[in-house]
């Protein structure tokens, strides 16, 4: 049965980056920086999105995924009445909603383990901590022990095996439904979270909206381990994020097209998942500042949007802006932005992505159909995405000047709604046709030219 993320085109936004808010919590009064979003949803409807991934927007110390306090909004941001205002406003725009759920782990400044700072032994949140003992100090200078997240000693890991942390995050998510009417969670460092948390999760949010949406951050491993009917509905696909890129500045389409075979092709292993695509994030380099052919960009988005999975784009990059890590900050990733000056800058990325929208909108066979490669060259793709009833070519040319493809079909016609309607005829059971320089076709298969 169908589901309204396979509908979906994600919008993601990294909230404390992209409303300037300070960058340490300075506590006090809440300042609703977060309101500016509001400006943005015309922006965000003109590029055909309807779904918002938001990451984290509770009570932290500092970027967010330092958790302090479940139930209340950062108030760098706002508070909880004004952030269930916009939740409201995005809803009544047809954008649905989807927070970070930051599980795995909490800030040193968390109410329980200041608790256990200050009490020691006799706090009653000893064991809402992994592996937390008095048996030696932390690297912080604690009197006890306990696991961190990869080393990161600020970030303290919950034990999610205790029935009372278990507790704590289900209210906590409770609330988030209730008040913000959230549509799904992205449950952040979902490699590191215990299975039977997240299938706790799944039957507690699925008892409450069986429409609701998990999807978990993975970057390594067989996605099927956590995306299955008894956890995750998705993950992240990081595989097609690095093949997204590397085969446009690689000029091998083999890669990204061995990568979509081996997930969704004839036989695919995560053909039943509808998996979280994207071309860049908060953690990765901007596409602009990875791609050595900035002409590269449009071809690399048409693949996105009509490749099996839900697309995602990042906020600031449908203007290619720019940005890397550096080995101590991913602050260049995460800017903020003023709409009226992305709205000075060159806007042909931005009604790309918009025709991108309204064609994958308009053609189910881009939101679920199964998937085939058909040609695959070094610099051309051709795939196949089909339904029961319908069929669409997607055709790709990384090359600087126009060539001509041929690949074989069964369709009377083909209609390219990409490129101003143009039908192009069966010649015996195949098509050869022209390819701009750096651009692509999306090829729909009728009877005969038809209107959409």
């Amino acid at each position: 049965m169908s589901h309204w993320v396979n509908q979906s085109v994600f919008y993601h936004i990294y909230p404390l980056g992209f409303c300037g808010a300070p960058e340490y919590n300075p506590g006090g009064a809440p300042v609703p920086r977060l309101d500016k979003l509001k400006d943005w949803i015309p922006h965000l409807k003109e590029l055909g999105v309807n779904a918002l991934y938001l990451g984290p927007v509770f009570q932290s110390v500092k970027h967010g995924y330092d958790t302090t306090d479940y139930f209340q909004i950062d108030c760098r941001l706002g508070d909880n009445d004004s952030f269930a205002a916009l939740c409201d406003e995005l809803h009544a725009n047809g954008i649905r909603v989807v927070l970070d759920g930051v599980f795995n782990h909490v800030g040193r400044g968390f109410w329980a383990f200041r608790d256990v700072q200050e009490h020691g032994q006799d706090s009653p949140y000893c064991g809402w901590f992994h592996d937390l003992n008095f048996g030696g100090p932390s690297p912080m200078g604690d009197p006890f022990w306990y696991t961190a997240w990869q080393g990161h000693y600020e970030l303290v890991k919950l034990n999610l095996r205790n029935p009372d942390v278990v507790r704590h995050l289900l209210d906590a998510v409770g609330m988030w439904m209730d008040k913000f009417h959230i549509d799904g969670l992205r449950l952040d460092a979902a490699d590191c979270v215990d299975f039977d948390f997240f299938r706790t999760l799944k039957d507690f949010v699925k008892g409450k909206d069986p429409d609701f949406w998990l999807m978990g951050e993975i970057i390594h491993g067989d996605y099927a381990r956590w995306a299955n009917p008894e956890m995750l509905d998705s993950v992240t696909n990081y595989e097609c994020w690095k093949g997204l890129w590397s085969s446009h500045n690689d000029k091998n389409y083999f890669e990204i097209a061995h990568s979509l075979h081996r997930q969704c092709g004839p036989g695919g292993i995560y053909r039943n998942i509808t998996l979280y695509n994207f071309a860049d994030n908060h953690d990765v380099d901007r596409l602009a500042s990875k791609l050595k052919d900035p002409a590269h960009i449009s071809n690399l988005y048409t693949l996105l949007y009509t490749m099996p999975g839900v697309p995602s784009l990042y906020y600031g990059s449908e203007w290619a802006i720019k940005g890397e890590r550096t080995k101590h900050s991913d602050a260049p990733l995460r800017p903020c932005l003023d709409l009226k000056e992305m709205m000075a800058l060159d806007q042909s990325l931005c009604d790309h992505l918009a025709k991108l929208a309204a064609i994958r909108a308009a053609f189910p066979a881009l939101q679920e159909g199964q998937y085939e490669n058909v040609v695959i060259k070094n610099q051309q793709l051709v795939f196949r995405r089909a339904t029961d009833s319908q069929r669409v070519y997607v055709v790709l040319n990384l090359e600087p000047q126009e060539v001509h493809v041929e690949f074989p079909h069964q369709e009377p016609v083909l209609q390219d709604v990409l490129n101003e309607n143009q039908v192009f005829n069966n010649d015996g059971g195949r098509t050869w046709l022209p390819v701009s320089p750096c651009g692509a076709r999306i090829l729909v298969g009728a009877p005969d030219r038809f209107t959409w």
